[in-house]
Parts: C-alpha cells; structure tokens; sequence
C-alpha cells in the first residue's frame, strides 16, 4: 500500500539513484527503513556525509543551512534532501556514531534496523500529530516486525539517548490498535503487540 503518490517517490529514488552514484553517505529515514522492510516508500530524502562530501554536493545542488533543525538542506523539483553531518547535527544518537555503526543494504549504507527504529522515534515526537509524524510511526512498526530485529541492541543504544525513548516505544504500541497501511488488523496487531512488550520490557 502506498503512503505517498507513486509519481512522487518514483522521482524522489530516482534522485536517490542518482546520488548513489556520485556521493559518499549514509541513508537514514524512510528509504531507509523500506530498504530492510519493503513496506511503505518514501517521499523526501535523508543522508549523512562527512564535511567534505557537503562540499562535493554543494558543487551541484543550491544547498542551505537550517541552524534550527541542525541539517543542510537541498530540493529537486518537489524532492527534499535533507543532509545531516557529523559533529553537529542532532539526530537523537550523534551522527558520527550512526554512520560507523552503518553497514550494507541495497546498495546504500544504511544504519541498522534498531539505530533506524531510534532515530524515527526522535523525528516521530518532534513531528507528533502531523502527516509526516503518522509515516514515521508506521516505519516504526514495520521495523519492528523484522524476524531479524534485536531488542536488545535497540534498548543499548536507546539509553544511549538523552530522551526516554523506551517508555515512549512502549506508548506508542500499547495505543495502537490496528495498521491497515501494514494489513494489520485489530487480531494480528494484538499477537504483535504482545510480543512486542515481552521483548522490550522481559
């Protein structure tokens, strides 16, 4: 099911493709999490570099710097790229961690599942109640749903954080009821569910 109007995240991978092939970054966001779950794709595109990388960017792409959110920003057509670097973004864990704790996936490095179900977390409340909020809620789940997925190493690296990230995981599964974005229906979440809070609270 999509999120997003199929003519829209066709562009935005495609604007991906493209920068794959010329710039060294670390994917996070939604394309990264449909990476590893296929779900739900995504509209606006979000990366990690290294300084001099923003540098290579900024030789082909009109670039500004978002003090406010602590990110570089960048358009193609109705494609947003927002670029996070090292050292000063504010992403919930540091983004020099994020990006050696990264690995491959699709062609892309991409952080792993647990790192990607924190940093949705952290743009999740700061967008709670919005649109965007709502997908990054969904990323969440489908994470979740990974066989692969270890809560352990979630729970290590979110008390990494300066927020309570855990509890609010906790929040966030016991007032959902139902996913149709996912077909998850009232039944199906439930087993989920109970799984879920086993793991995180055991």
């Amino acid at each position: 099911m999509a999120y997003y109007r199929d003519i829209v995240t066709d562009k935005s991978w495609q604007t991906l493709q493209v920068l794959r092939h010329e710039y060294d970054f670390v994917l996070i966001g939604g394309w990264a999490v449909w990476l590893y779950t296929h779900q739900l794709k995504s509209k606006d595109i979000d990366i990690i570099v290294s300084m001099d990388s923003l540098v290579k960017i900024k030789e082909r792409f009109t670039v500004t710097k978002n003090n406010r959110l602590s990110k570089y920003e960048a358009r193609v057509d109705e494609i947003q790229i927002d670029i996070y670097v090292p050292f000063w973004s504010q992403l919930g864990l540091p983004a020099e961690d994020i990006m050696a704790l990264s690995q491959h996936s699709g062609g892309f490095r991409v952080p792993p599942p647990e790192i990607l179900v924190i940093l949705k977390q952290v743009a999740y409340e700061a967008r709670l109640g919005s649109s965007k909020g709502y997908k990054d809620m969904l990323d969440i789940m489908s994470l979740l749903r990974l066989p692969e997925f270890d809560w352990y190493l979630y729970c290590m690296h979110g008390k990494k954080t300066k927020k309570e990230l855990i509890p609010s995981l906790s929040d966030i599964i016991i007032h959902t009821t139902q996913i149709p974005e996912l077909s998850l229906n009232v039944h199906q979440f439930s087993r989920l569910k109970k799984e879920w809070l086993t793991a995180l609270f055991p």
